[in-house]
């Protein structure tokens, strides 16, 4: 009974260690520039992400942007002057999410202002560690009726984060498959 333990322990340590290496190797690099969604939703939490999220609206490569995951006490104009951006542009196209708190709340967050504004075609703007965790959390609350485009920003990886990060990946995919979501 023990060696059955065992190997069951190496063969699942090996299958993570496999499913480690694939997600890695997969990391995703930044959407390209010329794709036009009808919305943009930013999610907080790393360098690059906002900035890569208003750049993108300025182009007109999107109507609204939605950053999700923001703290209650940001206001609107606050951001508009760290980011420069006019406060007519926050007025008329940005959005600020504050019910957030997670990937999850994020994917809850983007799938009501996706459903809100009626839009078929979504850029989800993340970091390229946490962008299949968040496409997945997001996949499971739009719908199948909308294209989402994932746009990774590039970011300072470690072992460390990446581990926890794809071990994040799997416990949400697992729960989403057996539809916890």
């Amino acid at each position: 009974m023990t060696a059955v333990l065992v190997r069951s322990a190496m063969l699942l340590a090996l299958a993570w260690i496999a499913g480690f290496v694939w997600f890695v190797l997969s990391l995703p690099e930044p959407a390209p520039d010329d794709i036009r969604t009808e919305g943009i939703v930013v999610l907080t939490g790393g360098p690059g992400r906002i900035a890569r999220g208003v750049d993108l609206l300025r182009a007109e490569k999107a109507q609204r942007l939605l950053i999700s995951g923001v703290d209650a006490s940001v206001r609107p104009i606050e951001l508009a002057v760290e980011l420069n951006v006019p406060a007519d542009v926050f007025e008329c196209c940005i959005d600020l999410g504050k019910e957030a708190a997670d990937t999850r709340g994020n994917g809850e967050e983007m799938a009501a202002w996706v459903k809100q504004h009626k839009y078929k075609s979504v850029r989800l703007v993340t970091s390229q560690f946490h962008i299949k965790r968040a496409t997945a959390e997001a996949r499971a609350r739009i719908g199948a009726g909308v294209t989402l485009v994932p746009d990774a920003v590039p970011a300072r990886l470690s072992a460390r984060l990446l581990a926890l990060e794809y071990s994040k990946f799997l416990f949400r995919r697992l729960l989403l498959l057996l539809g916890e979501a």
